[in-house]
């Protein structure tokens, strides 16, 4: 019996829905399929945008051949709030009380405007000395969820779940129990996520607001391109110094130094903290992950070794299309939200 839920990644360009099954020995992959995004996307608050989107969700489950009516969404990072904290052994009403508190010091709006959510990321052991909780806090902008509720429920299907996107992508990517301590990037189409892993546990993250549109942007600016041509261009050439006079790399260089120093930033972070346990990698993950050049980019500047997401190891083997398949980072988030329903 094919599953009932499947994952919708709403991104700022892109719609992706992934439709999946549980085997013993991995997932079936029942369906994959993209479309563009309405060009007001979520932003809209205009009664006919939202019922254009809606339109478009419905025509992708339609082209898809989804037939489940219900769904696992992700929120863009830069539209909700995230923190990674650090407790003492409470008790379920004390951490109820406790995360309230956090989100006053880490929410800068009125609570009244957010909903609030919290996950226990690791319990102590009772044996350990000074034991302490690890919690995910989540505060989203209620009229956001609301919106969300409201186009999914014209496109008629229902929301099973909510979450951030950098946790469905990290359900696809810290899938052994043995993961290194890892940090992951996670390069949307107008924010970056950066997220540290260790012991299998998330214990940082945090976004900037830039992405693919940005170097997009640059590149269109400094060649004359029409956005659409930038992109192109983008996904072709990448940031190499030998294309083009190596003009691409110079348009493009305030984009990626800020996405640099943000991942040194992360860095620096945890190794003030972890210094016994350094990070062994750094995966990327989303739309730009595969960007000709970035790779060794990061790799040069930051001395570490450079994964490229592939959200689909997680499948069995079966018949996937090639660009699916050589796309892959770009889906981490749908596919995480489509295994949520299986933790």
């Amino acid at each position: 019996m094919k599953n009932k839920i499947f994952g919708l990644d709403i991104g700022a360009t892109t719609l992706k829905a992934v439709w999946m099954d549980k085997k013993n020995e991995g997932y079936l992959l029942n369906s994959v399929f993209t479309a563009a995004t309405p060009q007001k996307g979520m932003l809209s608050e205009s009664p006919f945008d939202q019922e254009e989107m809606a339109q478009v969700i419905v025509k992708l489950l339609k082209d898809a051949s989804i037939r489940a009516k219900s769904v696992n969404i992700s929120l863009p990072e830069n539209q909700v709030f995230t923190k990674v904290i650090e407790t003492p052994l409470l008790t379920d009403k004390e951490l109820a009380s406790a995360m309230y508190w956090e989100a006053e010091q880490y929410i800068p709006v009125p609570l009244n405007t957010v909903t609030l959510d919290y996950q226990i990321l690791r319990s102590p052991e009772l044996s350990e000395t000074n034991p302490k909780m690890t919690i995910l806090l989540v505060g989203a902008p209620t009229q956001l969820i609301n919106k969300y509720e409201t186009i999914l429920s014209m496109a008629g299907i229902s929301i099973a779940a909510v979450e951030t996107e950098i946790l469905s992508v990290l359900r696809t990517i810290v899938t052994e129990s043995s993961f290194p301590t890892t940090l992951i990037i996670n390069i949307g189409a107008i924010s970056t996520s950066f997220a540290i892993v260790k012991d299998n546990i998330l214990i940082f993250t945090y976004s900037v607001a830039v992405g693919g549109i940005a170097l997009s942007r640059a590149i269109a600016a400094d060649f004359g391109f029409s956005s659409a041509q930038a992109e192109e261009y983008k996904k072709a050439y990448g940031i190499s110094d030998k294309n083009f006079g190596g003009k691409i790399g110079k348009a493009t260089e305030p984009v990626l130094s800020s996405i640099l120093t943000e991942t040194k930033k992360s860095l620096a972070f945890y190794s003030e903290k972890y210094k016994d346990d350094p990070i062994k990698q750094i995966v990327i993950s989303g739309g730009t992950a595969k960007l000709p050049g970035l790779n060794a980019f990061l790799a040069k500047n930051l001395g570490l070794e450079i994964v490229i997401a592939n959200p689909w190891k997680v499948l069995i083997p079966q018949d996937v299309p090639k660009e699916i398949i050589d796309d892959a980072p770009s889906y981490a988030v749908a596919v995480g939200l489509a295994m949520r329903e299986y933790e």
